[in-house]
């Protein structure tokens, strides 16, 4: 069926900081400069917000770029810090880190507390009031691309298919989005994103990208426990000292505290289980203390890119850009990624205008890369390259020998350390590993799968091609399911993955169990044969959060 197509300037894929801050930089310099600019704005949840998890704590020095005037505008950052604390847990206690030992990356003062949901719905508020075209429950589903193979745009999503890919009886085709220039803006292993890597070569000199899977609970609590500002990091327990994980809890404001834990994708015994380890986390006496007499009210997890400086693929492209978590930044030393995002969005935006002023188009913007490089958003990825490198050296050391890189050479060390291995080659055989058990839920303190997805709000139309596509049908049992007793029954954190087996043969198949999914894209990451696809599904459908 005939597409219709939507002309622009500038379309962006995405509607997280990235995103919004270059949509909204490009209707700056146009209003500056008295042009016409055209920006398009898609972005696969039901609204602006709707996917977005982050810890988080801000740096608001991009933001304080965009919009200097954010207080008096009513920008929600609430929860200014007050106190850092960090921990080095073991199972039944630990210790605390003096904040003069701390290197100068793990301190938060100036800081904010807040929800990065609620700041992109403000951030959405002001894109609209600008000009900006924003249309939420519209997936970016394929790029396109012109005679010279430039990308001249993306379709959005057909509405309506059923479970076999033929058109229902309530079928709508995807829009066609041209451009001048198009951002991809998808987070952290962004569909199109990947394609285009790939297509380009964008990767090419640079080190593998390495993942992290953050796992997020929001809960209201008791007034007596609650401390506004508070930022509470810890290492150790419940990770193996071999295994890169770490934990946090940040109080916010009207009660209501964030409590997640991350795990590097880079582990290497396939029985860990992240969302177990974050399960078991809540249940530490340091963290416990805060929660008990709380009530949970919602749910997420999503992926991260931690390979900082090393793992950056090329920028640009014929027609467009990567930025934000697309690209990979994020600085995984100071547990932050959205002031990253802010700023490589008005980066690529400020080159995008002067280009579109020169009465260029579907070009390189050369000028973002060249821009970033110049900026202190480099200076700062640069000093903090080592962490993730030391870090994957185990716990002890890995500590010892980046406190040295930041308090004796203040991140100006004369080496950079490299990663040479993608995360999903790191697994180990299931027959060279320790299962690991993990305790059964409480319902207090600790939950199932099942009633943390029902909290994350998610919500998928069951009769449509399934998002979640496996490149060859028979590689879960013959070779994952074999060799590595099916880890992605353990890294996904939604239940979406299920071995099961017929009762009279005794013959195992993997379930794919759709609805759950949470858009985390751990399964596009971790799964040891790179066989799971994850693919756009319906516009407006996954998680809805709330605060998160």
């Amino acid at each position: 069926m005939e597409r219709d197509a939507m002309e622009f300037d500038v379309v962006v894929v995405g509607g997280g900081p990235a995103g919004l801050s270059a949509a909204i930089r490009l209707k700056q310099l146009a209003a500056e400069q008295n042009r016409e600019v055209s920006v398009c704005l898609i972005e696969k949840g039901s609204e602006i917000g709707a996917h977005i998890l982050s810890g988080a704590v801000m740096d608001p020095r991009a933001l304080s770029e965009l919009f200097p005037n954010w207080k008096e505008e009513g920008a929600p950052l609430n929860a200014p810090v007050v106190e850092d604390r960090f921990f080095i847990l073991n199972e039944s206690g630990g210790f605390r880190v003096p904040n003069w030992v701390l290197p100068g990356c793990f301190h938060n003062e100036g800081n904010y507390v807040i929800s990065l949901g609620n700041v992109c719905r403000w951030l959405g508020e002001r894109a609209e009031a600008l000009g900006v075209e924003i249309y939420p429950g519209f997936a970016g589903s394929e790029v396109l691309f012109d005679e010279n193979g430039a990308v001249k745009g993306v379709a959005t999503g057909d509405m309506g298919l059923l479970k076999n890919g033929e058109p229902g009886p309530n079928h709508q085709p995807g829009m066609e989005l041209h451009a001048k220039y198009t951002f991809f803006a998808e987070g952290c292993r962004g569909h199109l994103g990947k394609q285009l890597q790939a297509r380009f070569k964008l990767q090419e000199g640079a080190d593998p990208q390495t993942y992290g899977i953050g796992i997020k609970e929001l809960w209201e609590i008791k007034p007596e426990n609650h401390q506004p500002g508070l930022v509470v990091h810890t290492g150790g327990w419940p990770m193996q000292p071999d295994t890169y994980g770490g934990g946090f809890l940040y109080h916010l404001e009207n009660n209501q505290v964030s409590v997640g834990y991350v795990v590097g994708l880079g582990y290497e015994n396939p029985y860990l289980s992240p969302y177990e380890e974050f399960q078991r986390y809540k249940t530490h006496p340091e963290i416990r203390k805060f929660l008990e007499g709380g009530k949970r009210i919602a749910y997420g997890a999503r992926a991260l890119t931690a390979g900082g400086l090393q793992s950056l693929p090329k920028l640009t492209f014929p027609g467009g850009v990567l930025i934000g978590d697309d690209a990979g930044f994020l600085n995984a030393a100071r547990i932050k990624g959205s002031h990253c995002a802010l700023k490589t969005g008005a980066l690529a935006a400020e080159a995008c205008f002067a280009a579109l002023a020169g009465e260029r188009q579907r070009d390189e913007l050369t000028a973002y890369p060249e821009a970033f490089r110049a900026s202190w958003l480099y200076e700062e990825l640069h000093a903090t390259r080592n962490f993730k490198p030391w870090m994957a050296k185990g716990l002890t050391l890995g500590s010892i020998m980046f406190g040295i890189d930041q308090i004796v050479f203040r991140g100006k060390a004369p080496w950079t350390l490299r990663n040479t291995t993608p995360d999903h080659e790191k697994l180990k055989p299931a027959a060279a590993c320790q299962p690991i058990a993990y305790p059964k839920p409480d319902g207090v303190l600790t939950f199932d799968r099942l009633s943390s997805v029902f909290l994350s709000s998610t919500n998928h139309e069951e009769d449509q091609p399934c998002h979640l596509q496996l490149k060859d049908a028979e590689t879960p049992i013959l070779v994952n399911l074999a060799k590595y007793d099916a880890p992605e029954q353990r890294f996904c954190p939604a239940g979406v993955y299920e071995i099961l087996r017929d009762d009279s043969a005794n013959s195992p198949r993997l379930q794919i169990n759709a609805q759950n999914c949470v858009h985390c894209k751990t399964c596009d990451i971790k799964d040891p044969t790179q066989n799971i696809n994850w693919v756009t599904p319906q516009g407006g459908e996954g998680p809805t959060y709330p605060n998160m």
